[in-house]
């Protein structure tokens, strides 16, 4: 029997789901339910989940169709997953260490991703996510009048591009298989308030890595506007911090939370496995 929990959370994110074997088939009804809940929670939590590849992809599928996973090479013979990897001996960063959505500088980017993790290092390698639809309520009713019809320029060329971060970092010995592109210049405009398609709440559709700017402004004022955005959206009133076991896979809608992966664990191998599904051009 499926059990909820929703008391980890001081940020009104995420719902804890036991009572349930997601590498087994699901009930058409429990299916419904699951998306409804991530639909509300916008991030789900399912801990002691053992999954071989094919349990992963299966239960990503209730969620919507596979995404589009550029920069990144996938796992021989799984094009959907990828692996988030740190080998004990790296000097590299952590990957995804800085407040982003994923792949929001897609035409239509990814509605979900799913993590699962394999091996969990004793200290360190929490992950962030900060609700964008609680930070977009929470601002002065002028300000959302202000920001309301703005559109944004989003990129992935800072850290994809064949001029980018991954390409330039002076630490050579990344497990992860990133391939910068010059394909990571393309832009895509996407409003700045985001209305969710399916709960039709607004939230703040931008990230400090992939928005660029905000179209029809000087450099200097977007600069200073999305600055003062971010600082709002990353108070701490509006982020949960999760804390990861082995075995645990997390869903979390791109649409209306931002994340970050934290570090500390230097000397300590960290494994996960990602899927993103495809989502819808925001609007």
């Amino acid at each position: 029997m499926l059990k909820i929990d929703r008391s980890q959370s001081i940020s009104n994110l995420g719902a804890s789901v036991s009572g349930i074997d997601i590498s087994q088939d699901i009930k058409s009804e429990d299916k419904e339910f699951l998306k409804s809940l991530w639909c509300e929670c916008s991030v789900l939590i399912f801990p002691n989940q053992k999954l071989q590849h094919k349990d992963f992809e299966r239960f990503s599928l209730i969620f919507g169709e596979f995404g589009e996973d550029p920069f990144i090479e996938s796992i021989d013979n799984h094009p959907n997953i990828i692996e988030v990897k740190k080998e004990a001996s790296e000097k590299a960063s952590h990957f995804g260490g800085s407040w982003h959505s994923d792949w929001s500088f897609q035409q239509k980017p990814p509605s979900a991703t799913l993590l699962h993790s394999k091996i969990i290092p004793p200290v360190g390698g929490d992950t962030l996510f900060a609700n964008t639809i609680l930070a977009y309520e929470g601002l002065p009713n002028s300000m959302k009048k202000n920001i309301d019809n703005l559109k944004v320029i989003h990129s992935a060329a800072l850290p994809y591009a064949d001029d980018g971060f991954y390409a330039l970092e002076k630490e050579k010995d990344r497990s992860m298989k990133i391939r910068p592109s010059k394909d990571a210049k393309k832009t895509f405009i996407h409003p700045l308030v985001r209305t969710h398609p399916d709960s039709k709440r607004k939230g703040l559709f931008i990230n400090p890595v992939y928005s660029l700017f905000i179209d029809g402004l000087e450099k200097n004022e977007s600069d200073a506007l999305l600055n003062d955005l971010f600082s709002h959206m990353t108070q701490e009133e509006y982020i949960y911090r999760h804390i990861w076991d082995e075995n645990m896979l997390i869903i979390w809608d791109n649409r209306v939370v931002m994340h970050q992966a934290t570090g500390g664990y230097d000397g300590y191998d960290r494994l996960l496995h990602r899927i993103t599904i495809a989502g819808e051009q925001p609007s």
